[in-house]
């Protein structure tokens, strides 16, 4: 078989990610804090762009009027002149009158008063219970800053540990502790990394655990519990071993308890009582991170005629212009390609920015309208009237992809009337019907076994095979297995332990 060369067209159709769709997939799936983050670093790096504000907003392609200059007579003389004159005369002549209509004293024509000691200065006279004169003035700055655990340990340890040596070994350990006041880290690690030995990390360890709070710097629950309980001179051998079986307590395991600690049913009470009122988290007392409230994306309301109202959060989106007049006088000052390739590289970043904004915000109305109109008995009558969804059924309702619906809903919010949800809560699986009706909604069954749950009575618990017969009694066929799933993703207890727990608060 002979081999020979020849040249050949082939036309074919392929997708290319090309860096301006994988920036609007980007933009797509981020959430609103991380969108602002993201627009906030595309301003700082193209000049073209600009913030639009709300009170004041441009025209696209307009920048603000510069300010009026005043025009300067070079020749005109000022009564300052090149050498600064001091004198009374000199000024007076400057200002066209005497210093005593300038700066006028005021004890006006009142006769002279022997002179006495200027005041200090303060920037409360002249004021009343009202503050200082200066609006500027901050009262917030003499508010003092919130006091953090590793600080408060550190002020302690101060003066609990005079040895520099050991005093470093302890600012190491509170390094270590997190904001709930647990020790993060093992003892021989540190003891090898400070070149110590680990019997003087755990002396140094011991003296932190004796300070305020009671319970800090503990590795576990158990100790924390225990340090709290020798603060209040509580750690008897039956508390010890209350202590110690821990996860008996949790099972609301009573007889267990009884033999384990050796008291009767009385003493276990008050026992069990003490352990309640101990603070499972006593670094949390002091200062910590601020958790960031949820902002939602998307506001849904209901019309007078019935339907809802649905529109995007103007708060979340971030507005940018390009400044068309800037990239024209800049463009006309360029000389060499370089400058222009930069310039209209610039020009086309800011131009897809915009317009991946706008696509991106046009999306997320455009999928959350369709949510709203499938999960309409949700909106208008609870969670027990969810209905099954999945990503498919709205990619074909609007015309698009399943996986730009997928990124639409990720980490998107919407508050309704009846709180604030993500965008994935109203996509759940279905549950068939028992009587071949329609199906479930998965999110529904789950509120329907919480109800079962939550209207028991101590002489009747139910088991899962009885909530079962209860559901498919309702038209819902759903396993055993489907049942105690359900249950324990919502951290509901046994039948058994919930027939302990209310027997023992009865």
């Amino acid at each position: 078989m002979a081999l020979s060369q020849r040249l050949e067209f082939r036309q074919t159709q392929a997708l290319v990610m090309t860096p301006q769709l994988m920036q609007a997939i980007k933009l797509l799936q981020l959430s609103s804090l991380d969108l602002v983050a993201y627009v906030e670093g595309e301003l700082e790096r193209n000049p073209l762009l600009e913030r639009s504000s709300d009170d004041d907003t441009p025209f696209p392609g307009t920048e603000p009027p510069e300010p009026a200059v005043e025009a300067r007579d070079d020749t005109a003389t000022d009564w300052i002149g090149e050498e600064l004159e001091t004198s009374r005369s000199a000024l007076e002549q400057g200002l066209g009158t005497e210093l005593e209509n300038v700066f006028p004293d005021d004890g006006g024509d009142k006769p002279a008063m022997p002179e006495a000691p200027a005041p200090a200065y303060s920037e409360w006279s002249g004021t009343g219970s009202g503050g200082a004169e200066d609006g500027d003035y901050n009262l917030e700055a003499f508010v003092s800053a919130e006091t953090t655990l590793a600080a408060h340990l550190a002020e302690q340890m101060a003066l609990a540990i005079p040895d520099p040596a050991r005093r470093m070994i302890g600012q190491y350990l509170i390094d270590m502790v997190d904001e709930a006041g647990y020790l993060t880290g093992d003892l021989i690690s540190v003891a090898e990394k400070l070149g110590a030995s680990l019997r003087e990390v755990e002396d140094v360890l011991a003296i932190l655990q004796s300070l305020d709070p009671a319970g800090a710097c503990a590795r576990n629950l158990t100790e924390c519990l225990a340090l709290q309980l020798k603060e209040r001179n509580r750690f008897d051998p039956a508390m010890q071993a209350l202590v110690a079986h821990l996860d008996l307590l949790a099972k609301r395991d009573l007889p267990a308890l009884r033999r384990v600690c050796g008291v009767d049913d009385e003493d276990l009470i008050d026992m069990i009582a003490e352990i309640r009122s101990l603070n499972p988290k006593p670094g949390l007392a002091f200062g910590s991170t601020n958790v960031q409230p949820i902002v939602p994306d998307v506001l849904v309301r209901a019309a007078p005629d019935g339907t809802w109202q649905v529109e995007l959060n103007s708060d979340t989106l971030p507005k940018v212009l390009i400044n068309q007049r800037y990239y024209t006088q800049v463009s006309k000052g360029t000389k060499n390609d370089k400058d222009k390739s930069y310039i209209a590289d610039c020009l086309q970043t800011a131009t897809w920015l915009v317009r991946a904004l706008d696509q991106r915000a046009k999306t997320i109305l455009k999928v959350s309208s369709e949510i709203v109109r499938q999960q309409d008995g949700f909106f208008a009558k609870g969670v027990q009237h969810l209905r099954p969804l999945n990503l498919k059924t709205v990619a074909d309702a609007i015309g698009m992809h399943e996986s730009t619906v997928s990124r639409v809903t990720a980490n998107k919010y919407m508050a309704t009337s009846r709180g604030i949800f993500e965008l994935k809560y109203f996509f759940t699986s279905s549950i068939a019907s028992a009587d071949g009706g329609e199906a479930h909604s998965a999110e529904a069954v789950r509120h329907r076994i919480r109800q079962l749950i939550d209207g028991e009575t101590v002489s009747d618990i139910l088991s899962d095979d009885t909530i079962v017969e209860k559901l498919r009694g309702a038209g819902i066929d759903i396993a055993r297995r489907t049942v105690a799933k359900y249950r324990e993703a919502m951290r509901i207890p046994s039948s058994v332990q919930r027939r302990r727990e209310k027997q023992a608060a009865v």
